[in-house]
């Protein structure tokens, strides 16, 4: 069974990895240059942390991403920026394909040593919030990462230095931060496996009745443990962690279907529908028929 820590191997000389999958990010390959590249197992789908900062671009493929304590879904051309040891997780809907670059810049790496690097370890640390990046910075830095794979060598790592230096240097109004407050895990905690066996129950049986006892059993832990160690991981309790993941869906539910609201809702989980309109409302600021008649304009203030 899959573990929380994922163990990244960037080899004895290299500090970045580019990772590229097609249909699925459970099955990924390192591409190492132009027709050259070796598959591995990938870790995305699943809730899983790592020591590398990792820059993740969904080419094609929609679904929700989970990025420490922020939930969200996610279209094509969206391009996150998630720092070192923030757990991560995209619940895909069907096929996706993508590229995702992976870098470890430990103290004792060199890059530190020159003065130029000052921008870049304020971006290290705003990442541990994970990073929506947006507008003209996004529209550049897909560009540059569609064309890492066709390179190699020095070519390659100039790139990827100006990759970084776009995010570094970038407007605020082009850098989102998604979670609440910095992330970032690190050891091998007992509890995460537990943790993550939890949200993986959660994600798929989030549609009917779900209870803190179920999650007990599941997880083989008490009450306070569990309630302190989800919290330590997810962000956020049981019960509003399951409320937002079922509020995602609902969103998906407005925009792809012309069911009436109040089944949406009762398929998603939610057993009264004023209690489910009111936490909409409180989440979202508006109606979910608003949500619903507003949803082109919502899809226009998105990647471009």
């Amino acid at each position: 069974m899959a573990s929380l820590r994922e163990e990244i191997q960037f080899g004895t000389t290299n500090s970045v990895r580019l990772l590229r999958w097609n249909r699925s990010v459970n099955r990924v390959e390192v591409v190492q240059g132009p027709g050259r590249a070796e598959t591995i197992s990938g870790q995305g789908d699943h809730w899983h942390y790592h020591r590398a900062n990792e820059l993740t671009l969904i080419q094609r493929g929609s679904g929700t991403r989970f990025i420490a304590d922020h939930i969200e879904l996610f279209e094509p051309g969206d391009l996150i920026l998630i720092g070192a040891n923030v757990p991560h997780y995209w619940h895909q809907r069907g096929a996706s394909t993508g590229l995702a670059l992976q870098w470890d810049f430990p103290l004792e790496h060199g890059v530190w040593d020159f003065g130029e690097s000052a921008a870049l370890g304020t971006l290290t640390e705003f990442a541990r919030r994970g990073l929506h990046i947006q507008g003209k910075t996004a529209e550049i830095t897909r560009r540059r990462i569609e064309e890492l794979p066709n390179l190699t060598g020095l070519a390659r790592l100039a790139l990827f230095l100006q990759i970084l230096d776009g995010l570094a240097t970038a407007p605020a109004h082009d850098v989102r931060p998604l979670s609440a407050r910095a992330f970032s895990l690190t050891g091998t905690a007992e509890h995460q496996e537990a943790v993550r066996r939890a949200v993986s129950f959660i994600l798929a049986h989030y549609h009917r009745s779900l209870g803190l006892p179920e999650l007990l059993r599941l997880t083989n832990m008490s009450r306070a443990t569990f309630a302190r160690q989800f919290r330590r991981h997810a962000g956020k309790s049981f019960s509003t962690f399951l409320n937002q993941v079922r509020l995602q869906a609902v969103c998906r539910a407005l925009r792809d279907t012309n069911e009436l609201v109040g089944n949406i809702a009762l398929d998603h989980g939610f057993n009264q529908v004023s209690f489910f309109n009111r936490l909409f409302r409180r989440e979202f600021g508006i109606s979910p028929s608003a949500y619903r008649e507003n949803v082109p304009l919502i899809e226009k203030s998105g990647p471009e």
